[in-house]
């Protein structure tokens, strides 16, 4: 898709001379992918081909690069920043298809791998963004910016570039970037370990059982899943694991309290136990050097640098709107928790309320106050079935049909992938689904892409994109019953994917997700709210058993119970994003312990006693090795703007075309091209305000 200049053609040469066949002429990651829509040929990818494979791509992304800083002519929008946002196709296709293996399916020589890499990428990512010759080309772009006509879209990429290159260090003295260079180099290690510390705890630990009298209160669905772990382990009776499928059930529904004690304390000290996968070190090393950082920079507190970029903008607006939502959901939470301590010494229950008590009584009050639980819910959500009924409604808002295509290779035997056509035939995505836990996995949801959108030419590329989830597998007796929870995660994925798949942008770094951090969650959120529609559930939601279509009292007390302990729900979210804050608002490097950082900064969302050795932060991935560092605020903040967009859906009928069609083109659509409240405004005709959510929680007074 892009042009071989001379150097770059001479490069390569020299490049495949220094390597062996089996590097180039036999790697499949250096060939063009020749499967339908140019997906990735699984099939052939073994682990040997990713080192070697990056080392070419890396070099060739150079041999780009210096192309565009070798141009003899003025630097201009076109021979620039165009050119720069359409180098390293190659490294970024082996690097999506590498990074999101080592999240859904790994191994111990693809971490290897992965922290090999880490440093190549960091280092050729400061080779570029550090590149005061590039930097200076990119610049004189940036200062005629306004004699250029742009439209939006790019403006957006002339901002961004300019900006990617300051906030990378591209002002900063020699000394500073040599620094800079060894920061980022070791943060790239640091989130790597991180998560492959959590993955090593969450495997070691499982719960062997095998006197039966011990599984009361659990639901068949839940035994039977852990008698098959037990069977794939070639052990008698049942084994539980720190697996959210395999967790959640025996924390809500297992009558033993001192085993459900044994869970939590497992599950909660997941990279806090002193050993070789414990994580606090790495937390302090990641804290220190992220302000360190920002501070080079020129900033206050990484939060100052990471909100720059943020809708929120400054940590002082963050903080004041998670008190806002925390002066609300306050009162409701003690209330919740109240109840629920009442209901459990109703039961019989003495002593103090635990938190490996909370999930058990809770359920049962659900059931007693609600006529139901999630035993009852979960054969009316087969995962087949859930399945269309995702796909009816991507049919129904946006004209989308989904054919699972199974000569399109996957990553591993549970994986289905689908092509995706828009209501005129025309090819709009390939879409990648992979359901189930396993070891090689880590845990939660998540969406990502193998390939992203963009224009090239006369062609739109269309993107490649794959959700993940860990939901209970098929048992042997089975099919794979979703939670209501689960539903509700399916669809916020799935919201995700419809940003990255319907995108229509002419470049492919302002397309699809690639937008402000506390806008990403706008679209998978607001797509969670049809859960609780009686009208899409109607379509798909039948007995796996019977057929029988889901009962109408059922859905009225799903509706009904849909702010069962919203308080207490409010409150534990915004508990995050305060930890979040309390680590990366910070302006002084970390002098206390992790453990003390986490009291103090959820203290004032705190309902339970303190259990000794639980650490949320050892195992907070989210703002440890993901993209959430200072941005956890993000989910609370979506959900602002999804409660007011939905509103729009409410009002107008939950189906409506019009709606619909409003929502695609202003915001599916448009990716990052512009900012995200000018193209949440085009969508609703007015900004936010957190009366819908409140409304929506029961919080409002």
């Amino acid at each position: 898709m892009k042009t071989n200049y001379g150097v770059l053609t001479t490069l390569l040469v020299l490049v495949t001379m220094m390597t062996t066949k089996a590097e180039t002429t036999e790697n499949p990651l250096l060939k063009t992918f020749e499967n339908i829509h140019q997906t990735a040929p699984f099939d052939k990818i073994e682990n040997e081909h990713f080192l070697p494979a990056f080392k070419v791509a890396i070099e060739e992304a150079r041999a780009e690069v210096q192309e565009i800083i070798d141009n003899p002519e003025p630097p201009t929008f076109e021979n620039t920043v165009v050119a720069m946002s359409k180098t390293g196709d190659r490294l970024s296709t082996i690097r999506k298809i590498f990074f999101n293996l080592n999240s859904a399916e790994t191994n111990n020589e693809i971490q290897k791998i992965a922290q090999d890499v880490a440093p190549l990428l960091s280092e050729f990512g400061n080779d570029i963004s550090l590149n005061p010759d590039l930097f200076a080309r990119v610049k004189a772009v940036y200062d005629q910016k306004d004699q250029l006509e742009l439209n939006p879209e790019q403006e957006t990429l002339l901002e961004n570039s300019y900006l990617g290159f300051v906030r990378s260090g591209a002002n900063l003295n020699d000394d500073d970037k040599a620094r800079y260079r060894e920061i980022t180099g070791e943060l790239s290690k640091l989130g790597l370990t991180f998560s492959e510390n959590v993955l090593a705890e969450t495997n070691a630990f499982e719960l062997h059982i095998t006197d039966e009298s011990k599984l009361t209160g659990l639901p068949d669905f839940a035994k039977e899943a852990a008698a098959n772990t037990a069977k794939s382990k070639d052990k008698e009776g049942w084994i539980f694991t720190l697996q959210y499928p395999s967790y959640i059930p025996f924390m809500k529904y297992a009558d033993n309290r001192e085993l459900r004690e044994k869970m939590f304390r497992a599950f909660s000290t997941k990279a806090n136990k002193g050993n070789k996968y414990d994580n606090k070190e790495i937390i302090k090393k990641i804290v220190d050097l992220k302000l360190e950082k920002a501070k080079l920079l020129g900033y206050e507190s990484h939060a100052d640098y990471t909100l720059q970029r943020r809708m929120a903008e400054t940590p002082e607006r963050v903080l004041t709107f998670i008190d806002e939502l925390h002066e609300a959901s306050r009162p409701a939470a003690e209330k919740d928790f109240d109840e629920v301590v009442e209901f459990a010494k109703s039961e019989g229950f003495t002593g103090e309320l635990q938190r490996w008590d909370w999930g058990y009584y809770s359920e049962k009050l659900k059931k007693a106050r609600y006529g139901f639980n999630e035993e009852e819910v979960k054969p009316y959500f087969k995962l087949e079935n859930v399945i269309d009924g995702v796909f009816n409604l991507a049919n129904t808002l946006y004209g989308l049909e989904l054919k699972e295509n199974k000569e399109i290779p996957v990553y591993h035997p549970d994986v289905k992938a689908y092509e995706v056509f828009d209501a005129k035939g025309n090819f709009v995505s390939v879409l990648y689904m992979d359901f189930f836990p396993r070891d090689g996995k880590r845990s939660g949801a998540w969406m990502t892409d193998f390939r992203g959108q963009w224009i090239e030419g006369d062609e739109d590329i269309r993107p490649h994109v794959s959700i993940v989830t860990n939901f209970t597998k098929p048992t042997e007796t089975k099919p794979s019953l979703l939670t209501f929870d689960e539903l509700t995660t399916f669809l916020h994925e799935f919201g995700h994917g419809l940003h990255g798949m319907l995108s229509k942008c002419q470049y492919e770094s302002t397309s699809g997700t690639n937008v402000f951090w506390d806008f990403v969650e706008l679209p998978s959120q607001m797509h969670e709210n049809w859960a609780y529609e009686k009208e899409w559930l109607d379509r798909f939601a039948v007995h796996y058993k019977t057929g029988e279509k889901i009962p109408a009292e059922l859905i009225e007390k799903i509706v009904a119970a849909k702010n069962f302990q919203s308080g207490y729900t409010s409150e534990r979210q915004l508990s995050f994003g305060l930890l979040d804050m309390a680590y990366y608002n910070a302006a002084a490097p970390m002098s206390q312990p992790v453990a003390e950082v986490e009291t103090k900064a959820m203290a004032p969302t705190e309902l339970f006693p303190p259990v000794e050795g639980s650490l949320m932060s050892t195992s907070f991935s989210h703002i440890f090795a993901g993209g959430y560092s200072a941005g956890y605020y993000s989910y609370k903040w979506a959900e602002v703007l999804d409660a007011d967009a939905f509103a729009a859906f409410k009002a107008n009928g939950i189906f409506d075309k019009e709606t619909a069609d409003a929502f695609r083109t202003n915001i599916l659509e448009k990716g990052g091209s512009e900012n995200p409240m000018d193209l949440y405004v085009r969508f609703k005709g007015q900004k936010p305000t957190v009366d819908a959510l409140l409304e929506r929680s029961g919080l409002k007074n």
